[in-house]
């Protein structure tokens, strides 16, 4: 009685609390923005012209400009220089670049080398892991660690942020037709969530 109970209350805590998680970091986003520029707002405008909401939404205009600047020769330069400010100061450096070559990988504007998400075949073996490729031009790896015929695959780990950047020969590599978010999902649940893409 007692594990049917529990067995009950765990399948409906892992039902809601995706759903929880999600509406409460879009709710975190929105307090966030608003409280950030909502006080901006009011010390621009009277108070009687404020009303609720103002900062989410300047909030939301304010990343749209930027993608629309950033699209401005001059405007990526300064952007540059201020990277390189960043990059320049110790402990902040490591952080900030890390990050920044997470959040580019996913980029729109960046080029995909390959297929992204591939199938690495280990061995004589049979098995197959899931990887994205990272880097696919030997010249854009370090001295002593590059290969004509071999690529760079990011190899994620299951339940948790992490994994393993390996480099593999090409013939060890195979492209697969799924979006990176469906193989991401798919690696870090092991699987048991399966594919949500039909056959």
């Amino acid at each position: 009685m007692l594990k049917s109970i529990s067995k009950t209350f765990l399948t409906g805590l892992i039902t809601i609390l995706p759903a929880v998680l999600t509406l409460y970091f879009l709710y975190w986003l929105v307090v966030s923005a608003e409280t950030a520029l909502g006080g901006l707002i009011r010390l621009v405008l009277p108070e009687n012209l404020y009303w609720p909401g103002m900062g989410s939404i300047a909030g939301l205009v304010g990343v749209f400009l930027v993608g629309l600047l950033m699209h401005a020769y001059v405007v990526q330069r300064l952007f540059a220089w201020g990277e390189q400010i960043l990059y320049r100061v110790p402990v902040v450096k490591s952080v900030y670049r890390a990050i920044r070559d997470f959040f580019n990988y996913f980029s729109p504007n960046k080029k995909k080398d390959f297929e992204q998400v591939v199938s690495v075949t280990i061995g004589d073996t049979g098995m197959q892991l899931i990887g994205f490729v990272s880097q696919a031009i030997p010249e854009n790896l370090p001295e002593g660690f590059r290969e004509e015929d071999s690529i760079l695959v990011y190899l994620p780990l299951s339940y948790m942020i992490g994994g393993y950047a390996v480099l593999i020969p090409r013939s060890a590599v195979r492209p697969l037709n799924i979006s990176m978010e469906e193989a991401m999902r798919f690696t870090l649940t092991a699987g048991i969530t399966g594919s949500s893409k039909k056959p």
